[in-house]
């Protein structure tokens, strides 16, 4: 394996969900009752986060009440909203929420992101979603999920008028100058008249632009059609990979790909999930990952993956491995890349259906690892070392004590190991991820192409192969 010779400081994101990452942690006595909605567990998660120096704050959202209530808490409040209350305790992480082109218009969702990005002084990041399932698309009006290709076409041209909208102001528009009783010069604040496949808009936003220019993009795709959309619009991805051969071909595809849309693959950052359960011992680590597992209520989590694998659940039997006749990926039409690595990792490792629901339960997919700070901090190593990530995105089993222990046993390994930063250098997520202010496309006359977060942006959209 070819080890990296760039040895730069990775980047840690907090991937922040209600109560832990593992669907039974809100079993656990420690977990608050009603982490999903409560405001002072989350700004606890922030300042905790913030003392680690981390890259950012991670938030997934979906348009849908996901899975059965009765399993676990599933009640979410709105991204944008909850980072914005974040903004207000927190001075220097990045805030990253996720939201979906599928279900929302660009106009709307370049207002609350530029609002985010000013409310919080240059952090806001936006993760891009495509957004499957029928349970989703019958919100609004659908009767089925729209075609997988449709919706990537559909993002694409979404975060062209999104990004468009951003740069409708010139970022000297606003002179305020009292005396003459100008405010905003009127050449620079300009519509642009889009008039697309998807959308139709005017223009010009009515927020100037933000700190950033606008906010960190955000992809958690791993399909073919997410890769492609990946490496021509992302700055960062976040990724769930099994394996660490897995993940080195990963990040090399996507890094290639970026350089086919003539950008520079530095200009995007690579974030593999891992879901680390941290002991003062092994034996400690893994009781407590057994007590997770066994926490687990199957008939929950079976009905869950017959959901996933589109698989009858009366033919997933839990001591038993998965059947032989399932769906292939071409037959599916949402979370495609998902559903390949689960179906992988449960043929791969000849795991039953209970042992299989057991790995799951956890990270939904990503790697979950039981040790201690020291054995977490070499995997994190050893697969940054092997050019695997440029840095990963942290997902506790348990919140708020896996963080503080990622954070407080962690982060000083990593730091020892001059593998991250002990004080923040910059004050705009974009500087904390070491990735320029985009130039404006609509006012800047210079050539951007080479420029991530801008430049690439201005290729015409085309079918994503």
């Amino acid at each position: 394996m070819t080890r990296r010779t760039d040895r730069k400081p990775m980047h840690l994101n907090a991937f922040l969900m209600s109560v832990g990452h593992h669907e039974a942690a809100w079993r656990l006595p420690e977990s608050p009752a009603s982490g999903g909605t409560d405001l002072a567990h989350y700004r606890n998660l922030a300042r905790i986060a913030e003392r680690g120096k981390l890259d950012s704050l991670f938030l997934a959202d979906s348009p849908v009440l996901m899975g059965d209530p009765g399993r676990r808490p599933a009640n979410k409040l709105e991204p944008t909203v909850l980072l914005t209350a974040l903004a207000g305790v927190t001075e220097h992480i990045g805030l990253i929420a996720t939201a979906s082109t599928s279900y929302n218009e660009p106009y709307n969702l370049a207002r609350r992101f530029a609002s985010v990005d000013h409310v919080s002084g240059g952090r806001a990041g936006w993760n891009i979603v495509t957004t499957a399932g029928a349970d989703a698309a019958r919100n609004f009006g659908l009767d089925d999920t729209p075609l997988h290709r449709d919706r990537y076409l559909r993002a694409a041209e979404f975060v062209d008028v999104a990004t468009k909208l951003w740069d409708s102001w010139a970022d000297d528009a606003v002179v305020a100058d009292k005396e003459s009783g100008v405010h905003a010069l009127a050449d620079k604040v300009r519509k642009f008249d889009h008039r697309g496949t998807y959308f139709r808009v005017d223009g010009p936003l009515n927020v100037q632009r933000s700190p950033q220019g606008y906010p960190l993009l955000v992809q958690a795709g791993s399909s073919e059609d997410g890769k492609d959309f990946a490496a021509r619009y992302a700055e960062a991805v976040f990724t769930a990979q099994q394996t660490l051969e897995e993940a080195v071909a990963f990040y090399k595809d996507v890094k290639q790909r970026a350089v086919g849309f003539g950008r520079d693959p530095e200009g995007i950052k690579i974030l593999p999930g891992i879901v680390p359960v941290i002991g003062d011992t092994e034996e400690q680590a893994r009781a407590l990952d057994d007590e997770l597992d066994r926490l687990i209520r199957p008939e929950y989590a079976v009905r869950q993956l017959s959901k996933t694998l589109r698989v009858d659940p009366a033919k997933l039997e839990l001591d038993k491995e998965l059947p032989a006749e399932i769906p292939t990926e071409d037959e599916i039409e949402g979370a495609k890349s998902r559903f390949t690595l689960i179906v992988e990792l449960a043929r791969r490792e000849r795991l039953t259906v209970r042992q299989l629901i057991g790995r799951l339960g956890g990270g939904r997919g990503h790697r979950t690892f039981a040790g201690t700070a020291e054995q977490v901090a070499d995997t994190i190593e050893h697969w940054y070392d092997a050019g695997a990530a440029d840095g990963f995105n942290i997902m506790p089993a348990v919140l708020p004590s896996g963080l503080e222990l990622f954070v407080d046993r962690v982060v000083p390994i990593l730091q020892e190991r001059g593998l991250f930063r002990t004080e923040y250098t910059g004050s705009t997520l974009r500087e904390h991820y070491g990735l320029p202010r985009p130039a404006n496309r609509l006012f800047d006359t210079a050539d951007t192409a080479d420029t991530p977060g801008a430049g690439h942006l201005g290729i015409a959209l085309t079918e994503v192969s």
